[in-house]
């Protein structure tokens, strides 16, 4: 059960956090990608979003299980700062260049900041399930 409480967390994450602080960076003209894309994506041609928001659950397994035994400080620092760096990196590394899509040091800081907010939101959605840190 609590797998699939992190798997919601990630996946609301995404959706909220995420995806709410790219609305704010879209509405403020710091990026010019449109949030919540609803195009179909391959192989499923299910929406964008949807698509992203799954990726964030699974990531959110992964945070968990690098999350769990930390005490309530180290909980909420780590959530924020392997949030960022984890997703990022494999994004920067991994999935810009096979999608062709070009890597900078604006879309590092953009990433870094986006995961950061949707890590924060994963301990957010964990702490209020009952699965997040609340020793010392």
């Amino acid at each position: 059960m609590i797998w699939l409480k992190a798997f919601v967390s990630g996946f609301l994450a995404t959706l909220i956090f995420h995806q709410g602080l790219f609305s704010l960076l879209y509405l403020a003209g710091r990026v010019s990608i449109e949030p919540f894309n609803f195009e179909p994506v391959p192989p499923f041609g299910i929406p964008a979003v949807v698509s992203l928001s799954l990726f964030g659950g699974l990531w959110g397994l992964a945070l968990w299980a690098l999350l769990r035994s930390a005490t309530k400080a180290w909980f909420w620092l780590l959530a924020v700062v392997l949030g960022a760096i984890g997703p990022t990196a494999v994004a920067m590394l991994v999935v810009f260049p096979l999608k062709g899509l070009e890597v900078s040091q604006t879309t590092w800081i953009g990433g870094l900041l986006l995961n950061g907010a949707w890590g924060l939101g994963v301990a957010i959605f964990l702490t209020i399930m009952g699965t997040g840190r609340d020793r010392t």
